[in-house]
């Protein structure tokens, strides 16, 4: 089981997958033991519920959620943030997992 758990919400849980993609080889490269996964918003409560998720990163495409996202996870101390547009844009691993685990601490 990973350390961590960075689960990232899309539209439909496509457009983030090549970001996850970099994500996992900067965390593989930092020696780091996390699981990162995409998922579309609408499956967002069923992944919640199932895993232990530590972190939540909203696309910036779906940042109108936020508000909700914050009511589901009141109470729950998992963080959430919108990833940063232009990191996004940019397909920028690094600089996204180092969004995700600067959250965590």
């Amino acid at each position: 089981m990973a350390e961590k758990t960075i689960m990232l919400c899309c539209a439909a849980g496509m457009s983030t997958s090549l970001l996850v993609s970099k994500m996992q080889a900067s965390a593989k490269e930092q020696g780091l033991d996390y699981e990162i996964f995409a998922t579309a918003a609408s499956d967002a409560d069923q992944q919640l519920a199932t895993k232990k998720i530590d972190v939540v990163l909203l696309g910036p495409q779906v940042r109108y959620l936020e508000a909700g996202f914050k009511n589901k996870l009141e109470g729950t101390n998992i963080p959430l943030a919108v990833i940063d547009m232009t990191a996004y844009g940019m397909m920028n691993g690094p600089k996204v997992l180092q969004q995700a685990i600067d959250l965590m601490k």
